[in-house]
C-alpha cells in the first residue's frame, strides 16, 4: 500500500475542521480549499479577486513543493467564487500559474466562504510519474 504524506501548512481552521492543506498518496496530491490568508490567518488582497487567485495559488504551490510536486503536476483546479463577474481577474492568475500545464478546471460561483472576505477559493489535483 501507499504511504500516505499529510501537509499541514498552519491554517486555523485545520485543526477546527480536521484536514490538512494536502495529502499524498503514492503518486497523487490533493490539495485542499486554499483561500487567500497570510502567515498569520489574515485575508490577503481583500476586495482584489486577482490578488486572492494569486495567493491562492502561492499556497498550492508552497503545499505541492512540500509533497514533491510543483504546479506543472497539476491535473486539476476548481475554483469557487463569490462573484462570477470577477471571473477574468481569478482566470488571469489562474492562466499566469498555468498556461503551460492547462489542467482540466471549473469556476463556480458560490454564495460565500468561510469568511465575507474572501472572493475566491482553488483546490487542486496533481498527479507524478508512477513511484
Amino acid at each position: 500500500m501507499a504511504t500516505r504524506k499529510n501537509i499541514h501548512s498552519g491554517a486555523p481552521w485545520e485543526t477546527r475542521a480536521g484536514y490538512c492543506r494536502a495529502v499524498r498518496v503514492g503518486s497523487h496530491i490533493v490539495v485542499s480549499g486554499t483561500a487567500a490568508v497570510g502567515d498569520n490567518g489574515e485575508v490577503v488582497g481583500e476586495g482584489d479577486a486577482y490578488a486572492q487567485a494569486k495567493r491562492c495559488i502561492d499556497i498550492i504551490a508552497a503545499a505541492l513543493r512540500e509533497a514533491g510536486a510543483g504546479l506543472e503536476h497539476v491535473v486539476r483546479t476548481r475554483m469557487f467564487v463569490t462573484d462570477i463577474e470577477r471571473w477574468p481577474d481569478v482566470a488571469r492568475a489562474h492562466q499566469e500559474a498555468f498556461a503551460d500545464v492547462m489542467p482540466a478546471t471549473s469556476m463556480v460561483e458560490v454564495s460565500r466562504l468561510i469568511d465575507p472576505r474572501m472572493l475566491v477559493e482553488i483546490e487542486a489535483d496533481a498527479l507524478l510519474e508512477d513511484d
